[in-house]
């Protein structure tokens, strides 16, 4: 009888445990005036992007920002559901984030700022997007090997602020360097509820040659993959529902050397973004671009044999991928960058929350 009760029981445990949600995750980095086009219904966290650091402190730079902030915040009182998280840092944000976090008194003047800011703006959490903690992020900007020790302190001086009151989550590079460098993973997950895993620019500004920059596998020529972070993240002792996934709401255009292979694994130069509103604009038949499908990698890309153009990006084929790949891999979601770069309608967002609905 007793048997039969726990086989129950865990029966029933692991169907809650396959049932749980895939959250979904924007960042927002646009203006007030333009948030109201998109439909936040659909988002479990919107992320404002991004409050910086004044001096030892958590900083909201001006009164546009903050009414920015209250104005996510307002999303609540009719979607309950929606969690409105502020992040400190981005790409070129995080100019003193080593020095500052690398002293005790640094650390713990920040949490104190941060569990003030959130109390203020009624906000339920920060998200750490420091590139990069040990790393070489936005060129001038200082890292250490130290990074990785006190990037550990930092969060846990942070939960001593904020108790159980808060969410904490950060952003990860995807690159097989920052995953394998950048964070003490174990001592780390203890302490944050998530970690937002930046599975995109995995062919980036400095690549020399062309690739899928937001690929969900591995293949023969390019590493860099979304499947290889997660991999390696759990085999360092990440539990899988604290990994979120990322997607891009842009395409990565590159001027490829020839013509071979439609421009795949070339030598390349990055050449400019396209926000994926503007993309299939871009990409029409009559602008001379052929659209293709990696099978292997999961990705579409685009090329243009005339002008040697090669374009790298998310659609709806390698959404509804990366989707079941996290009911696959029993992660916590998938989140992207950024929600102003989508389209109000039929976007990103929207093939996200599609999915999710025909597949729970």
């Amino acid at each position: 009888m007793f048997k039969s009760l726990l086989a129950l029981l865990l029966t029933v445990s692991g169907l809650k445990a396959f049932a749980q949600k895939t959250t979904i995750t924007g960042y927002y980095a646009g203006d007030e005036a333009h948030l109201d086009a998109y439909n936040h219904y659909q988002l479990d966290y919107i992320i404002f992007s991004f409050c910086h650091l004044k001096g030892n402190r958590l900083h909201v730079a001006n009164a546009a920002d903050s009414a920015l902030i209250r104005k996510m915040v307002s999303y609540k009182q009719t979607h309950p559901g929606l969690k409105v998280l502020l992040s400190l840092g981005g790409w070129g944000g995080c100019a003193t984030c080593s020095p500052v976090f690398a002293t005790k008194k640094g650390r713990e003047e920040f949490a104190a700022s941060a569990r003030e800011l959130l109390a203020y703006f009624k906000a339920d959490g920060i998200d750490l997007d420091w590139e990069y903690p040990v790393v070489a992020g936005y060129p001038g900007h200082p890292y250490r090997t130290a990074d990785r020790q006190n990037f550990t302190l930092l969060v846990k001086a942070m939960r001593n602020q904020f108790g159980p009151n808060y969410e904490i989550s950060f952003a990860s590079g995807g690159s097989t360097i920052c995953v394998d460098s950048s964070f003490e993973w174990k001592k780390v997950m203890e302490v944050v509820d998530k970690v937002n895993l930046m599975s995109y620019d995995l062919v980036h500004g400095n690549s020399t040659a062309s690739g899928h920059h937001t690929a969900l596998y591995s293949t023969p020529q390019q590493l860099e993959s979304t499947d290889n972070a997660v991999r390696k993240m759990i085999a360092a002792g990440v539990p899988s529902r604290k990994i979120i996934i990322g997607a891009a709401t842009y395409a990565r255009v590159f001027q490829v050397a020839d013509t071979t292979d439609h421009g795949l694994y070339r030598k390349a130069v990055f050449d400019h973004a396209i926000s994926y509103k503007d993309l299939y604009d871009s990409l029409a038949s009559r602008n001379g671009f052929i659209q293709y499908y990696d099978p292997v990698s999961k990705s579409p890309y685009a090329f243009h044999a005339g002008r040697k153009a090669f374009v790298t990006y998310d659609d709806s084929v390698s959404i509804r991928e990366k989707m079941l790949y996290v009911k696959k891999m029993n992660l916590g979601g998938i989140m992207f960058w950024q929600l102003m770069d989508d389209k109000p309608q039929d976007g990103v967002l929207n093939m996200m929350y599609s999915v999710r609905k025909n597949e729970e």
